[in-house]
């Protein structure tokens, strides 16, 4: 059996704010800065689903980098060409049809304000690209080039990259 054996794909890389400190969504929640500090730590290999629209059994790729600066949460990730569901997303991305990113998530603790809550900590479970995000400025920041799987990370960091 050959074990080196890699499928002919392919993968786009993504980067956004998944997220923005003190900026109320349309359901009226708003996150606090450090809301997802404790959920970052504890991932798993540092790694989270990508998913189209939060469907949950066909993750589209994988966010590779979560951090949270003074503006928000930052991702960072790939979406893995090869199936059409991923394929399409893809598309729709790069023409610039679809640039939402929205948080599948759970409330650890809140405090109810007028209108909606405060999000103090959040139990991060995926991150979803969407077409119209509950926090509308959530957004795709940066699209890079299509890379074959075996491409290195020196040579990612060489490639074009396309800024929205």
């Amino acid at each position: 059996m050959n074990t080196n054996f890699k499928p002919h794909m392919s993968h786009m890389r993504i980067s956004g704010y998944a997220s923005l400190f003190g900026k109320r969504d349309m359901g009226g929640d708003t996150v606090r800065r450090g809301a997802f500090a404790a959920s970052l730590l504890s991932l798993k290999a540092g790694r989270l689903p990508m998913l189209f629209a939060h469907e949950t059994k066909q993750p589209i790729g994988v966010w590779r980098r979560m951090f949270e600066d003074a503006t928000g949460l930052f991702v960072s990730g790939d979406i893995f060409l090869g199936d059409s569901r991923a394929d399409r997303t893809a598309r729709l991305v790069r023409s610039g049809a679809m640039s939402g990113l929205s948080i599948g998530y759970r409330a650890v603790r809140s405090r109810t304000l007028s209108g909606g809550r405060e999000l103090i900590e959040l139990d991060l479970w995926e991150v979803s690209i969407v077409a119209f995000p509950m926090l509308r400025r959530a957004r795709i920041t940066q699209i890079d080039d299509l890379f074959p799987n075996d491409q290195t990370d020196q040579e990612l960091s060489n490639s074009h990259r396309r800024k929205m």
